[in-house]
């Protein structure tokens, strides 16, 4: 009778640990079948403050610039795949995975001259699975601040966007070309 119990009992922390693994699949109205041509991945920016708009806009560009996965604002009552916080300190990122991960919107970039947008977008880049590229130019939004306070654009080069289409790809949730763990700045 102890086994008994024991089975549903697995069966319900098996399904827990799926529903909280990672990315989800979006999956086509009507079918039982993901569509692997567009993971989605949740973000909260609840606690990004004054950084709101800019965190939405970064969200936007990626969404405009990638097909393979879609960055939307977490549901009420779910867990996000992605955090965003604002606070004092420079711009990072900490991903635990591909696609998962906390980014910090950092106020000391601001105060120097950086564009909010930028910052955001370069930060989902991170959690996208994407290095920094220093030195680098305007034209490379993974150059980071290496391009300047004079740069103002937030927008993935060509390079970068196949990087992140290849990152969500038919691989698998946990594939990244960032290590567990690996703390990305600026």
């Amino acid at each position: 009778m102890h086994a008994r119990s024991f089975v549903p009992t697995l069966a319900a922390v098996f399904a827990a640990a799926l529903v909280t693994a990672g990315p989800a699949y979006a999956t086509p109205a009507g079918t039982d079948a993901p569509d692997l041509a567009a993971r989605v991945v949740t973000y909260d920016a609840s606690a990004s403050a004054e950084f709101r708009a800019a965190v939405d806009r970064g969200a936007a560009i990626w969404n405009e610039s990638v097909d393979n996965v879609e960055l939307r604002p977490v549901a009420a009552g779910q867990r996000a795949n992605i955090r965003i916080i604002a606070d004092n300190g420079w711009p990072r990122a900490l991903t635990t995975s591909l696609g998962n991960g906390t980014v910090y919107i950092g106020r000391q970039a601001v105060t120097q001259g950086y564009n909010t947008i930028r910052i955001s977008a370069h930060e989902l880049g991170h959690i996208l699975g994407l290095p920094d590229r220093k030195p680098g130019p305007c034209s490379s939004l993974m150059s980071g601040s290496s391009a300047g306070v004079s740069c103002t654009n937030p927008y993935p080069n060509t390079a970068e966007r196949a990087e992140v289409e290849d990152n969500f790809g038919l691989a698998p949730a946990h594939r990244s070309g960032v290590p567990h763990g690996v703390v990305l700045t600026d």
